[in-house]
C-alpha cells in the first residue's frame, strides 16, 4: 500500500520552534494534512519523541522518533530509528558530543519538553542549537550502529547544507539519500552533475504548525510499520510515489 509522509518536524523543543508546536498540537496538524507517516526531528535531541508518538498514534500516524543532528561542520543530518530506545540511546550520545552552554531563551528560543496532552514536564536548559562534536563522514555507520538511517537535511538550501558546506555531493559519505526543501526549484537536482543518481525525499521541515504540508509524495510498503519505513529509505526508493 501507499503512504503519504513527512519526516522532518520539530516541535517546541526545539529552540526554533514555535511553542504552539505541541507534541499534541503537532501530530493533530499532520492528520489534518492527511499525513499517514511522520517522524519529529528536534535539533539534537528525542526528547519530545515520546510525547509525540503516544500523540500521533491517537489519530492513527505511524510516527518514527529521531532527531536532526548537527555536525562539527554544522551540516544538518536528518537521524531516523526504528524504536524509542534508539533514539533516546543515540541522543543522549549526542548531547555528550555538544558543547557544554546553556541555553538562553531570550536569544535562542524555549527548549520546552512535553507529555501527549499538552502538560509541560520542563525546560532543556542545556543548548540544542550548537554543532555536535561528530564528523558528517561518522554520521552514517555511527546511526546505523543505533539500528537507524541517516541522511543529510534540505541540501538546496544555503546554509547548514550538506552542499552549502561540503561544496559538493561525495558519494563516498555513505548516506543512502538525500533530502530537498519544499521550496527547492524543480530543476535543482538536473543542474548539478553531482546530484546525478542521487536519491531524494521532499520534507516540509516545519517549525510552526502552519508550514506542515499537504501530502505530495507516498511510499509503497508491505506493512505501516518503523521498520519498512527505515527500510524503504536505506534501499526501497524506487517505489517512491507523488
Amino acid at each position: 500500500m501507499k503512504y503519504t509522509f513527512d519526516l522532518h518536524l520539530h516541535s517546541c523543543l526545539s529552540p526554533c520552534g514555535s511553542e504552539d508546536n505541541t507534541p499534541a498540537n503537532l501530530a493533530a496538524m499532520c492528520a489534518l494534512a492527511g499525513l499517514d507517516i511522520v517522524a519529529l526531528t528536534d535539533h539534537n535531541t528525542a526528547g519530545n519523541c515520546a510525547a509525540f508518538q503516544r500523540a500521533a498514534a491517537r489519530h492513527g500516524l505511524l510516527a518514527l522518533p529521531g532527531l536532526e543532528l548537527t555536525t562539527r561542520e554544522e551540516i544538518h543530518v536528518v537521524c531516523l530509528f526504528p524504536a524509542l530506545e534508539e533514539a533516546l540511546a543515540f541522543g543522549e550520545m549526542v548531547s555528550r558530543r555538544l558543547p557544554p552552554l546553556a541555553n538562553d531563551p531570550h536569544v535562542f528560543g524555549l527548549q520546552t519538553l512535553m507529555d501527549d496532552l499538552d502538560g509541560v514536564l520542563g525546560e532543556e536548559r542545556a543548548l540544542l542549537a550548537g554543532a555536535a562534536d561528530i564528523g558528517v563522514y561518522e554520521v552514517p555507520a555511527l546511526v546505523a550502529s543505533f539500528g537507524g538511517v541517516a541522511y543529510p537535511a534540505h541540501i538546496d538550501r544555503p546554509s547548514f547544507s550538506l552542499l552549502s558546506n561540503l561544496g559538493l555531493w561525495d558519494p563516498s559519505l555513505g548516506f543512502p539519500l538525500a533530502e530537498l526543501s519544499a521550496r527547492c526549484p524543480p530543476d535543482f537536482c538536473a543542474s548539478r552533475p553531482d546530484l546525478q543518481g542521487v536519491r531524494t525525499i521532499t520534507a516540509s521541515d516545519a517549525h510552526y504548525l502552519d508550514q506542515v504540508r499537504d501530502p505530495c509524495q507516498a511510499m509503497a510498503l508491505p506493512e505501516p510499520t518503523p521498520e519498512a519505513v527505515i527500510s524503504w529509505l536505506r534501499s526501497g526508493l524506487s517505489r517512491l510515489t507523488t
